[in-house]
């Protein structure tokens, strides 16, 4: 993560006047955040490193105005015209881009251009690297815009106001969390659910840049540190404990009471043959039962035993819901003759704040300040300094 002084003016908050027109040109450790037990950060704006794209064999980028081509040092080496797009691609140990090369390249648009990154426009700047035998783009955004995207990425822009801005606070907060690990030292996010979607400016609503601006800043915290915000669609009636599903107990990641019963994934089922399954786990002949070993308090699956015609193997709730394709791991088995049904309910893991028990409780007029305290036990709602 970088620290850098904000210098931009203001952004327009009526996007609905400018998505038109981007979609029109579309078609053509420790070096982490340390925050003090005081809780001080001085009036800057933060620098997010997203990965659009990580070691692949080209991609294309372009600006909507025109752009300075920077090296590694910050030297500009050359120019991009507007609306020109160009394929950036791996030269040895160098990036090629339009015959300029260099060990990595910094493409930074000029007024309040945005970025033209494989298939989309972002706001910020693109850094593309080497990294393994290809190439990473990375979006160099300031967080308050990298949000308006991410929440309308990740809730539903029509949603109450408050929903969207217990998500901002909650994004924001997961976002400066994930800076302080060293788990990649070219990137900080990348733009999957393994940490938060993130769809660039199509994602943008009227909505989601007026919830980011009346939380600007804000983020949750405990004994003066930022939490790890997790956030899940639906829980199916109750969140986790964080201990029973991931790790070590938090006192913030504690179960409660969802309010999620009118979310579209409350309750599913799914039915396999017992052929499906053999193709989808593999390895022990024709499948011929499931037996959960294994759950948490809340029911769901921590391990679950497979047992078919060739053998029995053990798999984790996490291993069986990414072989089946399922919504979480809170289910239960039943078999009738060679089918296998699946009843469960809830999406994602559970922990932390629950997006569709926030629209429950924002559709009561509960504010999102209660919404996030009661999600995020005894964590506190924090103002940090821009």
């Amino acid at each position: 993560m970088e620290l850098t002084t904000k210098t931009g003016g203001s952004l327009p908050t009526n996007l609905r006047a400018l998505l038109p027109w981007l979609q029109l040109i579309g078609k053509s450790s420790f070096f982490g955040l340390i925050i003090s037990l005081a809780w001080t950060l001085s009036a800057q704006a933060m620098e997010l490193r997203v990965a659009i794209n990580k070691g692949v064999s080209n991609v294309r980028v372009g600006s909507s105005t025109p752009a300075l081509v920077k090296n590694a040092g910050g030297a500009t080496i050359g120019r991009l015209d507007s609306l020109v797009p160009a394929n950036a691609t791996a030269s040895g140990r160098n990036i090629n881009l339009a015959g300029m090369q260099a060990s990595q390249i910094t493409i930074e648009p000029s007024g309040d251009g945005r970025i033209w990154i494989g298939d989309r426009w972002y706001r910020g700047k693109v850094r593309l690297i080497r990294q393994g035998n290809g190439v990473s783009a990375v979006n160099l955004v300031d967080i308050e815009e990298y949000l308006y995207s991410v929440v309308g990425s990740e809730a539903i822009p029509s949603w109450p106001l408050e929903a969207l801005k217990a998500q901002a606070v909650a994004a924001r907060t997961y976002a400066i969390y994930q800076t302080s690990k060293d788990s990649n030292r070219y990137y900080d996010l990348d733009t999957t659910t393994a940490t938060q979607v993130y769809k660039g400016v199509n994602n943008e609503y009227v909505s989601t840049v007026e919830a980011v601006e009346a939380t600007q800043g804000q983020v949750m915290t405990y004994n003066g540190k930022v939490i790890l915000a997790a956030f899940h669609a639906a829980s199916g009636g109750h969140t986790e404990n964080v201990e029973d599903v991931w790790m070590s107990p938090l006192p913030y990641l504690r179960g409660v009471v969802d309010y999620d019963q009118g979310s579209p994934v409350f309750s599913w089922n799914q039915t396999f043959s017992n052929r499906d399954l053999s193709r989808h786990i593999g390895g022990i002949g024709t499948i011929t039962g499931l037996t959960p070993l294994k759950v948490t308090p809340r029911g769901r699956i921590a391990s679950i035993q497979v047992n078919g015609t060739g053998g029995r193997k053990t798999l984790t709730g996490n291993a069986i819901r990414q072989a089946l394709k399922l919504r979480s791991t809170l289910f239960t088995v039943s078999k009738n003759g060679d089918n296998f049904t699946i009843i469960g309910r809830g999406s994602g893991h559970g922990i932390g704040l629950s997006q569709w028990g926030a629209y429950g409780l924002a559709q009561k007029g509960t504010p999102y300040q209660q919404i996030l305290s009661h999600y995020y036990q005894s964590a506190s709602l924090t103002q940090l300094n821009r």
